[in-house]
């Protein structure tokens, strides 16, 4: 699955969980690590534990599973690692703290999908 459509899936299946303010980065050719950073929020830890369910769910689906899950058993801040796309959950009052939306500021958002669509 190319790294541009798994972010895209990512941020839908997060956006069916009810997940907040989805944005998805373009980090292509600025870092080494990853391509595409998806970041959203959830209003509880509860929420948070029910966008990760449900995108390790839906892109499980894909055959693609995720290199490593860290943040998991707090909740406040989960992160997905599936290689070229990093997957940021936040409790909705840690999010701004770590602001990482601020660190790639001059990089390209990619509009996320609508959660009514069927495919993204």
């Amino acid at each position: 699955m190319e790294p541009k459509e798994l972010a895209l899936l990512i941020a839908k299946s997060a956006l069916d969980k009810q997940a907040l303010s989805v944005e998805i980065i373009n980090i292509e050719g600025k870092a080494s690590y990853a391509d595409f950073l998806v970041i959203c929020s959830g209003r509880t830890v509860r929420q948070v534990e029910a966008i990760i369910d449900g995108v390790e769910s839906d892109v499980k689906k894909e055959k693609v599973y995720p290199l490593g899950v860290e943040g998991r058993q707090n909740g406040e801040w989960v992160l997905m690692d599936y290689g070229d796309v990093i997957f940021h959950v936040f409790e909705d009052n840690k999010r701004g703290f770590y602001d990482l939306e601020g660190l790639w500021i001059d990089a390209l958002r990619v509009p996320p999908p609508d959660s009514s669509d069927k495919k993204s």
